[in-house]
């Protein structure tokens, strides 16, 4: 709140209000993968294998149709390779269990058009024997202004804490802020990163009927200057790792 009403007004005697939200703590499950990283130091074949593992057991906990966010295309496109090598490693086995039912996989281009956002989106209006994964960028128009109630949506995975690039607009903010407040990162990058975050992960709970699973995969989610700026309504979050999400995500789907 500080973070608008700084960027918004100059005025100093502002004040806020804090409506809270009208939806249930258990209609989700929000988990932190704290055991893996988005950092430009981690970006290798093994991290982005791990972050594919994940989404792997999210997307086969439950039939349904999830969105995956990344930083980036490149990244997303990374990642995107990792999870088709371990579909591909998978295919050997029985199509007609849980564990290796087929995974629809759809990736959000750069540059699409209107038709080509219609054809995605009527993708999560189909019925199919497995889940739906979308591969998406934080930002962009898949992670904001849409809305995939009920069954159309069940999950969101959220790769990275959504940091802007470095560009001159952004480091004249954090000269400013770093002179009057102290905290010009915080303003320039922080911020804007985390409310991508909060936008994307905000696509699963629609309505009062939904349920489902958000999964906020980096290390950074776990750390202090984070975790005071998640809103209220997510003072339920867990942290898991790759040992043990899956037992938390059945846990949930068996409620």
């Amino acid at each position: 709140v500080r973070y608008y009403k700084s960027i918004l007004s100059t005025a100093e005697d502002n004040y806020a209000i804090y409506a809270p939200s009208s939806f249930r703590p258990e209609q989700s499950l929000l988990l932190i993968g704290g055991d893996v990283s988005s950092r430009y130091t981690r970006r290798t074949p093994q991290e982005y294998a791990r972050i594919a593992d994940y989404i792997d057991m999210v997307v086969r906990a439950k039939r349904g149709n999830y969105m995956v966010f990344f930083p980036s295309y490149r990244f997303m496109g990374e990642v995107y390779n990792a999870f088709m090598s371990m579909q591909e490693s998978k295919a050997g086995q029985a199509a007609d269990t849980a564990d290796c039912a087929e995974i629809t996989v759809i990736m959000q281009k750069s540059g699409i058009n209107e038709s080509d956002r219609e054809d995605f989106l009527a993708e999560f209006e189909k019925d199919r024997k497995g889940p739906l994964a979308a591969f998406c960028v934080m930002g962009g128009i898949f992670s904001e202004g849409i809305d995939l109630t009920d069954e159309r949506l069940i999950g969101a995975i959220v790769v990275g804490t959504g940091l802007p690039q470095i560009s001159d607009e952004g480091e004249l903010l954090r000269d400013y802020f770093d002179k009057s407040t102290g905290s010009g990162f915080d303003y320039a990058y922080r911020y804007p990163g985390l409310n991508k975050v909060l936008q994307a992960a905000g696509r699963v709970i629609r309505t009062p009927r939904d349920r489902g699973v958000i999964l906020l995969l980096d290390e950074r989610f776990c750390h202090e200057e984070y975790t005071r700026l998640y809103p209220r309504e997510w003072s339920h979050r867990r942290i898991c790792t790759l040992e043990t999400v899956k037992e938390m995500l059945d846990a949930f789907w068996e409620m």
